[in-house]
C-alpha cells in the first residue's frame, strides 16, 4: 500500500497525464503537462522506480555535473501537485514522464494506487498525434473517453479506436476498469512539420484542459511562440511550391469540413473563455495562481528502500502515430502530400514510424518535412522494444485507444 507523508489534503484534485513517445507528437503533449508543473510551481512527490519500467538501452539515462561532481538522471515518470487558488480552487497533480518499455500493467497500477490515495476525482491524458491539418488553421484537438456516461455529461466523443495502442490508450481503460472517470485529449499535428517543438499545439491543449476542468490557466509567452512558430514554418511553406500547394489543398479539405462547425455552441465555448481571461483577482490567491506549499517537503514511503531520482526529465522527440487523412471538397478523395506514395485503402493503422495507415505521414527521423528552426533531439527510445515490451501490458486484452481520428469508427 502507498503511504504519503507530507501531502495536504487535496481540493476536488485532477489527474493531468503525458508521456513522451509514441502518443506525442511534436511534444506537445508533454510540453503542456511541463508548462502547468512551471507555472504553479508543482512540488514532485514521487517518482516511479526506473528499474522497474523502462529498458536503459532505449531510454538512456544521462550524466551531468553538479558543482563538479558527476550526477546520474534516470528516465522515469514523477508525480507533482500543485494548488491552484481563487473563489473556486482546485489542485491538481501532474503525472510527466516516458512511455514505459515494460510490464505496463503494473505501471498503470502503480498510477491509480497514486491516484486512489490522493482521492483524484477524473483522470486526464494529453496526446498528440499526426495528422493531415494545415498548420495556418486552429489545431484540432479532441476530447474522447471510454464511458458513455461521461461522454454524454461532458460533451465527449466514445472511443470506437481499433488498433495498436500506446501507454494514454491503456491508462485509459485501466482508468475504466476501476471506475475512475478518465478523459483523453489529442491535438492534431501537422505531419509535414512533425519535429518539436510545437507551441501551437500545446496552447491548444491547454485551452481545451481549461474548459474542461474549469481552471484559467496562466499561459505566459506561449501564444508569443505559438505565432512564431506559425510564421516560421509559413516561411519555410513558401519555399517550396509543392509544399505551399499542399498545404492550400489542406486548407480547402478543412475549411469545407468545418464549415457547420461554426455553430453557437462553438461561439458561445470561446466567448466563455475570453470571459474566464478578463476576470479580475489574478494576484496571489487569485484564479489561476499556485499557493504556497510551504517548505515541508512530500515524501513518499516505498515500503522497499529505494531512493527515487528527483530530477526532472527532458522531452525528446519520438515517432508518433498518426490520423486519417483529409478529404478535398470537391472530390473527396484522398488528399496527396508532395513526393509521397499513396495511402492504402482499408483501415488505419496505428504505427510507431509513420503514424496511421492513410496519414502517409514522413517519417520523424528520416528527415523529411519541415523543421521550423528547431533540431530534433536525441531519441528518446520509442520503437520496436516498447512495441514489445507494450504488449506484455495490455489489460486484459483490451486494444481500444483514445485517439481520435484514427482506426475504423473512430
Amino acid at each position: 500500500m502507498i503511504e504519503l507523508e507530507g501531502v495536504p489534503e487535496l481540493i476536488d484534485p485532477v489527474m493531468v497525464a503525458a508521456f513522451e513517445g509514441w502518443n506525442d507528437a511534436g511534444d506537445a503533449a508533454s510540453t503542456a503537462v511541463a508548462h502547468l508543473d512551471r507555472e504553479w510551481k508543482g512540488e514532485v512527490f514521487a517518482a516511479l522506480d526506473a528499474e522497474d519500467y523502462y529498458d536503459f538501452q532505449v531510454n538512456r539515462p544521462t550524466v551531468f555535473l553538479d558543482n563538479g561532481v558527476r550526477k546520474i538522471t534516470w528516465p522515469t515518470t514523477r508525480l507533482s501537485v500543485v494548488r491552484v487558488g481563487g473563489e473556486k480552487p482546485r489542485d491538481l497533480v501532474l503525472v510527466r514522464g516516458i512511455e514505459p518499455s515494460m510490464r505496463w500493467r503494473s505501471f498503470c497500477n502503480e498510477i491509480l494506487a497514486f491516484a486512489h490515495e490522493l482521492g483524484v476525482e477524473m483522470v486526464v491524458i494529453l496526446g498528440a498525434l499526426l495528422g493531415d491539418t494545415p498548420h495556418t488553421r486552429p489545431v484540432p484537438v479532441s476530447g474522447v473517453t471510454s464511458d458513455p456516461d461521461l461522454a454524454r455529461t461532458m460533451d465527449l466523443e466514445e472511443t470506437r479506436y481499433e488498433g495498436p495502442t500506446g501507454i494514454v490508450g491503456i491508462l485509459q481503460e485501466a482508468c475504466t476498469h476501476a471506475g475512475v472517470p478518465a478523459v483523453s485529449l489529442w491535438a492534431a499535428v501537422p505531419h509535414y512539420v512533425s519535429q518539436p517543438p510545437n507551441p501551437k499545439a500545446t496552447l491548444a491543449l491547454l485551452n481545451r484542459l481549461e474548459d474542461l476542468i474549469g481552471l484559467r490557466i496562466p499561459l505566459g509567452e506561449l501564444p508569443e511562440d505559438a505565432r512564431a512558430w506559425q510564421v516560421g514554418v509559413d516561411q519555410l511553406a513558401a519555399e517550396d511550391s509543392e509544399v505551399a500547394e499542399y498545404v492550400q489543398t489542406l486548407e480547402e479539405a478543412r475549411d469545407t469540413a468545418e464549415l457547420p462547425e461554426a455553430s453557437g455552441e462553438a461561439i458561445a465555448r470561446e466567448f466563455e473563455r475570453y470571459l474566464r481571461r478578463r476576470e479580475p483577482g489574478t494576484g496571489p490567491g487569485g484564479p489561476g495562481v499556485a499557493m504556497e506549499g510551504g517548505d515541508t517537503p512530500f515524501l513518499r514511503d516505498t515500503g522497499s528502500g529505494r531512493t527515487r531520482p528527483p530530477k526532472p526529465e527532458q522531452p525528446g522527440p519520438e515517432a508518433v502515430p498518426g490520423a486519417e487523412a483529409a478529404e478535398t471538397p470537391e472530390t473527396g478523395e484522398t488528399a496527396e502530400k508532395p513526393d509521397a506514395p499513396a495511402a492504402p485503402e482499408g483501415g488505419a493503422e496505428e504505427t510507431p514510424a509513420t503514424g496511421s495507415g492513410s496519414a502517409d505521414a514522413p517519417d520523424e527521423g528520416s528527415g523529411e518535412g519541415l523543421d521550423p528552426g528547431t533540431e530534433p533531439g536525441p531519441e528518446s527510445g520509442d520503437g520496436a522494444e516498447a512495441d514489445r515490451d507494450g504488449g506484455d501490458g495490455a489489460d486484459g486484452g483490451s486494444d481500444a485507444d483514445g485517439r481520435p481520428g484514427s482506426g475504423p469508427g473512430a
